[in-house]
């Protein structure tokens, strides 16, 4: 397979990632559970949330989860994959979400639905 060829079944996607902090909070809830929270309501494919062991930010500081120095404030990534217009719709309300700071980033994909046993294959038209 060369660079840039698309995988059998494959659909063009906008990879969404969110960095923010562990701590970042929305209205008295974490940060990444509103951003989460939105997706869902926004009818995006799904969203993860991954923390990080060790990171750092604006501020240069180092926060990591090493036995010595336990952090509170580790890095937070939340991810969404879906079609570049539906990502892109959503962009305005995280506007909101990282008035307080964090960093977005958008990559180019491609998406493959794999589903569980017994479910019956996403047709990308027919997701409403």
């Amino acid at each position: 397979m060369t660079h840039g060829t698309a995988l059998p079944g494959g659909t063009p996607a906008l990879r969404l990632t969110v960095l923010v902090g562990e701590q970042d909070g929305w209205h008295h809830k974490p940060l990444y559970a509103e951003i989460v929270h939105r997706a869902r309501e926004a009818g995006l494919a799904g969203a993860s949330v991954f923390r990080g062991i060790e990171g750092f930010g604006a501020t240069s500081l180092i926060h990591t989860q090493r036995l010595l120095s336990l952090s509170e404030e580790l890095p937070v990534a939340v991810v969404v994959v879906d079609a570049e217009e539906r990502i892109r719709g959503f962009l305005p309300q995280l506007d909101e979400l990282l008035a307080g700071g964090g960093l977005v980033t958008l990559d180019p994909c491609e998406r493959i639905s794999y589903p569980r046993t017994g479910d019956t294959a996403v047709v990308e038209g027919d997701r409403g």
